[in-house]
């Protein structure tokens, strides 16, 4: 019997690659992966669904799926997880010297929906105590014009976000126009070295690790969906892939526990990898709703609360019920 071919499309992740490149098989499918940018996937993906499954920001997915957006069938496989105390960027002259220094001020962000923005306001609300409305939001393109919204908001009371189509966060933090900036993608002059743009929090790791500990949350920013025609045609699709996934992450993380060869290209990478392991558990990196939960229920507060989600929505509600619960032997 042929096997079912579907095109996948995601940034390029150790953790996938056994299954991308071959070496693990998702039973009855046949993928042709195509790499690309993270911006350029979910561009694409969202705006003219040109491949069956796709990685995809957890914050453009919750708030389609609020608004009775069902295109696409999600699975809780979630390929990037970042604290993104460390997604604050500043001028080392301006007057953001701390969190608190942020009520008042005017932040630059690429997308009101962006799934890193979202965990850094949730963050702000609820352990530093500013709410959004105490915040003049800026919204732009980090290195390049024009970028937009790709959702529809429901912003609360008070929240006005300020489009500058003609520039860029860089050069509105540059000129003094911005105060802060909140974004995933470094600005180019960081990632040159400039001393012109620093992180807000130098020691960032430890920022994070102690809000881990405080609060239990491990932000997700993507997950994969399927198309959905692709899904009700072959319901199974969803935890073959599930499965796949779930075996290429596993193998992934033996390498990186790995003290005999280096199998990243560090020479302390196993010694980062029982760091975060004594932090977060054996399965350090873990899939699923259940070992997610907390995560998955600060998020879909915080999407709701700041109008990018429509309603509150439960993490049951992204996945299908084929994924919601776990068989055992």
């Amino acid at each position: 019997m042929a096997k079912l071919q579907l095109t996948l499309a995601s940034s390029d992740y150790d953790h996938i690659r056994d299954f991308t490149e071959g070496d693990i098989e998702a039973d009855g499918i046949e993928i042709n992966f195509i790499k690309l940018s993270i911006e350029e996937t979910f561009f694409r993906f969202i705006q003219f669904g040109e491949w069956d499954v796709s990685e995809i920001s957890s914050g453009k997915y919750a708030s389609m799926i609020s608004q009775g957006d069902d295109r696409f069938v999600g699975i809780p496989v979630f390929p990037s997880r970042m604290f993104r105390q460390s997604a604050l960027y500043v001028r080392p002259d301006g007057t953001v010297k701390s969190a608190e220094d942020i009520a008042g001020k005017r932040c630059g962000i690429p997308e009101w929906g962006h799934s890193a923005a979202v965990y850094a306001r949730g963050w702000l609300q609820h352990q530093i105590g500013i709410p959004m409305q105490d915040i003049d939001w800026v919204q732009a393109g980090v290195s390049q014009p024009g970028r937009i919204e790709k959702v529809a908001l429901n912003l609360p009371d008070g929240v006005e976000i300020e489009p500058q189509p003609d520039r860029t966060l860089t050069d509105l933090l540059l000129t003094g126009d911005v105060d802060i900036l909140m974004c995933a993608h470094p600005p180019q002059p960081f990632e040159d070295g400039s001393p012109d743009i620093v992180r807000l929090f130098p020691n960032y790791r430890e920022v994070e690790e102690e809000y881990y500990r405080a609060t239990g949350i491990r932000p997700i920013m993507h997950l994969y969906a399927i198309k959905r025609e692709i899904y009700e045609a072959h319901p199974w699709v969803a935890r073959n892939l599930y499965k796949a996934f779930e075996e290429a992450k596993n193998r992934s993380l033996i390498r990186a526990l790995a003290v005999i060869a280096s199998r990243f290209p560090l020479s302390w990478a196993a010694v980062e990898a029982e760091r975060e392991r004594a932090l977060f558990g054996e399965d350090f990196f873990p899939y699923g709703i259940e070992p997610n939960r907390k995560t998955l229920e600060a998020f879909l507060l915080y999407v709701y609360e700041q109008g990018l989600a429509h309603k509150h929505l439960k993490p049951e509600d992204l996945f299908p019920k084929e994924l919601t619960t776990e068989f055992k032997v």
